[in-house]
């Protein structure tokens, strides 16, 4: 299955999760460029402390409050979070106890580090409270305050704990402010609101990652949503040419006389480079077709983001989100 899909585009909550360092992060700032495109206001959100929203977008790292880091084509907005548990707690205690002096104080004793080591969860329930609270925001006329929410959320082998942990806390808290925001946060995150997007690479590890995030994914009744191919690189040999090349069979002399024609004078050191250097770019090409080949055992759709040479800044981005535009989503 290929490209973004009208019930994605229907998803108000678009988890991006992916094996470390497969870029998920640029995917997720990317994802809400484009989202964001078209005049529509999103918030990009973080979890783990790590700034990287901030170092992306070239910006000091970002405070516990919704800051507008970037304008979309077409007059659109996207704004960055990056929840801080204890800022959450706090707010939590403020929202649903009035406790907002004693919360403060609570800090000073070091009462928050004791309840969420009491209860490990709890941590999460905060993080996961925060996102469910932004997506369900309604501002004076009734309307979502933003049309989408992208969270940059932890790696696929975290993931599925990360999202599914409200449920254990919901067993644990059966009355109460706790149990109401455990049950609120299950509900996002189990219904057709949420998508739960992977990035993963053509190499082999990411990929088995990737697929073992979706088996994980369909046994908590998570949705996944798309699989966005990171750093995708062109191949330069005819696909007639690839599995001759990558078994070695590379005609040396019809290289030189093509390099000839193209007024190109080699000598048989830099050929036999040159052969070397055929041969391994297929053998990768072949491997990544493979990659493909499994990926598409998950069944799922898929776009495919192009390597950029240059790194990755805020241009980057842009470029990357006009990809993901062209590819559909929206």
């Amino acid at each position: 299955m290929n490209g973004w899909t009208e019930e994605l585009s229907r998803a108000r909550l678009h988890v991006v999760t992916g094996k470390g360092g497969t870029g998920k992060t640029t995917v997720a700032a990317a994802l809400a460029l484009a989202l964001a495109t078209g005049g529509r206001r999103v918030l990009l959100v973080e979890v783990e402390n790590r700034q990287g929203i901030a170092q992306l977008f070239d910006r000091a790292p970002l405070p516990y409050s919704e800051e507008r880091i970037a304008s979309a084509p077409g007059g659109g907005e996207v704004r960055a979070l990056a929840v801080d548990p204890e800022a959450a707690l706090l707010e939590y205690l403020d929202m649903f106890y009035n406790l907002g002096f004693a919360g403060r104080t609570l800090r000073k004793m070091g009462a928050i580090e004791f309840a969420t080591t009491l209860a490990p969860g709890l941590r999460d329930v905060l993080l996961t409270g925060k996102v469910k609270e932004c997506v369900r925001r309604a501002g004076r006329t009734g309307r979502h305050e933003y049309d989408a929410v992208v969270l940059d959320a932890p790696p696929t082998g975290r993931v599925v704990r990360f999202l599914d942990v409200t449920r254990a806390m919901a067993d644990l808290a059966k009355v109460g402010p706790i149990k109401g925001q455990s049950d609120g946060v299950v509900k996002l995150l189990h219904s057709g609101d949420t998508a739960v997007h992977l990035v993963a690479l053509l190499e082999e590890m990411p990929v088995r990652e990737t697929l073992d995030a979706v088996a994980e994914l369909d046994a908590a009744d998570l949705r996944p949503g798309a699989v966005f191919v990171n750093r995708v690189r062109a191949p330069r040999l005819p696909a007639r040419s690839v599995e001759a090349a990558a078994a070695g069979r590379v005609d040396t002399e019809r290289l030189r006389t093509g390099l000839a024609a193209a007024g190109l004078e080699v000598d048989d050191e830099v050929l036999t480079g040159l052969v070397d250097q055929t041969v391994e770019h297929a053998i990768r090409v072949r491997m990544e077709e493979q990659a493909k080949g499994l990926l598409a055992e998950a069944d799922l759709p898929t776009v495919e983001l192009p390597e950029l040479t240059d790194g990755v800044d805020v241009a980057a981005l842009y470029e990357l989100a006009e990809v993901l535009v062209g590819g559909g989503v929206r």
